[in-house]
């Protein structure tokens, strides 16, 4: 016998979905079987949770637990972030994980072997030629710091931005000169499409294979390999018009990355390419991959098509 009612929604291909929303001063609820952001003055504005990848909510937002039950179903991972998303203090689980791919990711991590022939492969996608042979970790990861240092400086030069290097207190966030400020910000729209797609895959974000003890260092290991391609251009871009006084990125910086980092989500097909992306690395360090099977087919689902930036309540 069937229980009477709906059926529980069925999860949308990321494909179809829009890759990141920002969500401020509202309460999140689900109201006449609606995902809704109720403002200050009761104004209700219907959120199309199943169409999103990843929710961002900032201080002064409150989340009924309707509401994180149905993202969960849907597959919309929830961001609780700080303001304009410099920090990042906890995240939901939208479902999605594999035991085979956990197991499969952690031995690849706990194997010597295996664990540097994907780090090897992150270098090779990440700066288009393949890593130095016989350097240990610990030398690629200071090569990989050398590159990465002169890389921000050639942006800095291109888009004429005073840089003494990337610092960041998370504490003291109006401290931060614009420039660090603005990679702060894009970063973490970044991080939160990166860890959405690792989810949804059926991977954990805590295993990591160059970033090691944090909760999300397999986030940074993939995200950096599209870091320079995405978000830091932008970031330059952002903090050179702020400079030179051209509104809105004077006037609301934080706002205008975050508008261009989903416009460069979306030019780049980002969240297309997360996913095959994964599978490259985790596939170079020599294990047998799991089996695939119907219910686990993210490989093919990643196509960024449109979406908003944020709510203003």
């Amino acid at each position: 016998m069937t229980l009477p009612g709906i059926e529980p929604p069925r999860p949308i291909p990321i494909k179809e979905r829009a890759s990141i929303l920002f969500i401020e001063r509202g309460q999140i609820d689900v109201i006449d079987g609606a995902f809704v952001v109720v403002d200050k003055g009761g104004v209700r504005t219907q959120i199309p949770i199943g169409g999103l990848a990843c929710l961002m909510l900032e201080p002064g937002t409150r989340v009924s637990h309707r509401a994180v039950e149905l993202a969960a179903q849907v597959g919309c991972l929830l961001v609780w972030v700080g303001e304009a998303a410099v920090r990042l203090y906890s995240v939901g689980q939208p479902g999605g994980a594999r035991s085979d791919h956990l197991l499969y990711q952690a031995k690849l991590a706990l194997t010597d072997s295996s664990r540097i022939k994907v780090i090897r492969k992150m270098f090779e996608m990440r700066f288009g030629e393949p890593a130095p042979e016989k350097r240990s970790i610990d030398q690629l990861r200071g090569l990989e710091g050398v590159r990465v240092r002169q890389m921000y400086k050639n942006l800095a030069k291109q888009y004429k931005v005073n840089w003494s290097g990337r610092k960041y207190d998370p504490a003291k966030r109006t401290a931060s000169d614009i420039p660090n400020w603005c990679l702060s910000e894009s970063t973490a729209c970044l991080y939160g499409v990166t860890e959405a797609a690792i989810l949804a895959a059926g991977y954990a974000p805590a295993i990591g294979f160059l970033h090691t003890g944090k909760p999300r260092s397999f986030v940074y290991d993939v995200a950096d390999v599209f870091k320079f391609d995405t978000v830091v251009p932008v970031a330059f871009q952002v903090a050179s018009e702020a400079k030179q006084r051209k509104a809105p990125s004077c006037d609301d910086p934080a706002g205008e990355v975050r508008r261009r980092c989903r416009d460069a989500f979306r030019k780049t097909k980002l969240l297309k390419k997360i996913i095959p992306a994964i599978e490259e690395m985790l596939g170079a360090g020599g294990l047998e991959p799991p089996s695939p099977h119907e219910e686990a087919q993210p490989i093919a689902i990643l196509e960024e098509v449109s979406g908003d930036v944020g709510h203003r309540g």
